[in-house]
């Protein structure tokens, strides 16, 4: 097949998968009765006042939610990693508190993790609903992030340690230098793919009032009664995040494969 059958083909697909989209959009308000009013979304977007234009409250809640998952995302990481340097350690108690952690965050619902965080530990260490947030999905994404690393870990060929100890390197020099960049590159896709997950998980932060996008989404609701075109407009701007983090985990697993980061 040419590139033009082929571009054809993708183009009449997509026009067909619109349409469709359409046709199911016209059943619904069509079943539903329902007065759509989106033309009253774009003020909670963009606000105009004397000054003139100026974030609205979706967007400011969009900011939140990029800045809760930005911090969570390295700290998971930073979590992450520890926690399977410390499986692969050799200590028996370094891997029984990892084995502990891993199963208690991965066996617990991350609903039940933010209401425990925020109702038993924030008071006593007197933390922001904002920290307990970015708290409670580093440990929780972190979790996850320590079994994929362990597992580009346990994928490096024992030679390669063995040649790094030959070398008379240290422990440290040794992960450092040899394991780490190899094992890194073996589960970069996986890693950058649970940054999607933490996206999403963090709507549920809204339920200990950090007024990132899905909380300024309820209180708009409540106030105008929109339901239908602000959760649709919250859950559009969820997929344009996640569809341009796709964009750029694509771009970067093509660089890990060429070696070229």
């Amino acid at each position: 097949m040419n590139i033009k059958n082929k571009l054809f083909i993708d183009l009449l697909l997509l026009s067909l998968l619109v349409m469709f989209s359409i046709f199911l959009l016209w059943k619904l308000s069509e079943n539903l009765g329902y007065n759509w009013q989106f033309y009253r979304i774009g003020k909670y977007i963009i606000e105009k006042s004397n000054s003139g234009y100026q974030p609205g409250v979706l967007l400011r809640g969009l900011i939140v939610t990029v800045e809760i998952s930005a911090i969570s995302l390295v700290l998971s990481f930073i979590i992450g990693l520890t926690s399977s340097l410390f499986r692969v350690s050799g200590s028996a108690v370094l891997n029984m508190v990892s084995v502990f952690y891993i199963e208690t965050i991965r066996n617990t619902p991350l609903l039940i993790q933010i209401f425990f965080n925020y109702f038993v530990l924030s008071p006593i260490f007197d933390i922001s609903p904002y920290v307990t947030a970015i708290l409670t999905l580093s440990l929780f994404e972190g979790a996850y992030a320590s079994e994929i690393i362990r597992g580009g870990l346990n994928s490096i060929h024992f030679g390669q340690y063995e040649a790094a100890r030959s070398l008379g390197l240290t422990s440290f020099q040794m992960y450092r230098f040899v394991v780490l960049p190899q094992a890194l590159r073996n589960v970069a896709p996986p890693l950058a793919s649970q940054a999607i997950s933490l996206v999403k998980d963090s709507a549920l932060v809204s339920t200990i009032s950090v007024y990132e996008l899905t909380l300024y989404g309820q209180a708009i609701v409540s106030e105008t009664f929109l339901s239908f075109e602000v959760w649709f407009t919250v859950a559009a701007i969820y997929l344009i995040i996640n569809i341009i983090l796709s964009i750029c985990i694509k771009i970067f697993s093509k660089k890990v494969k060429r070696g070229a980061v």
